[in-house]
């Protein structure tokens, strides 16, 4: 990897770190405005629906600097279904098994599944940067990153 793959890595990875802050503030102030409306499963699953729209254009525009197309808007859900076990399996334990509240169990659940979220967003952001794509290794990001529907 040349010093322009890891820069422009680095600079995708604190992107993503100033988007994933934003994104976590934004569902966790969705989720405490529902909390007392529903119960607390749905309110945390309709913030992180929401959340995830936002995120999906976030991390397009900003983070990989690349085009949203619908493939990839479709795609994005997909890899945000690991996310939402990881996060959905946390919350369930830290409230049912370690007794957290519901009001920061969310908070704590996300922080845990961070890098899973990372990795596979940029695999569907920018095509060709998994471990499949190993043929592609020398082809820039931005050059990949400009797919159409």
């Amino acid at each position: 990897m040349g010093d322009h793959s890891r820069r422009e890595q680095l600079g995708q990875i604190l992107r993503f770190a100033l988007v994933g802050g934003v994104n976590t503030a934004t569902f966790f102030g969705i989720y405490l405005l529902l909390h007392p409306w529903m119960p607390y499963f749905a309110a945390y699953t309709l913030a992180f629906v929401l959340s995830m729209i936002g995120s999906f254009f976030m991390n397009t525009y900003f983070t990989y600097r690349t085009r949203p197309t619908w493939k990839k808007f479709l795609l994005f859900p997909l890899t945000n279904v690991t996310n939402y076990v990881i996060q959905s399996a946390g919350l369930y334990a830290l409230v049912s098994w370690a007794g957290m509240d519901t009001r920061i169990a969310p908070l704590v659940a996300a922080v845990v599944a961070i890098p899973f979220t990372f990795l596979l967003s940029r695999r569907i952001l920018i095509p060709g940067t998994g471990a499949a794509a190993s043929g592609a290794a020398g082809e820039p990001a931005r050059d990949r990153s400009s797919s159409t529907v």
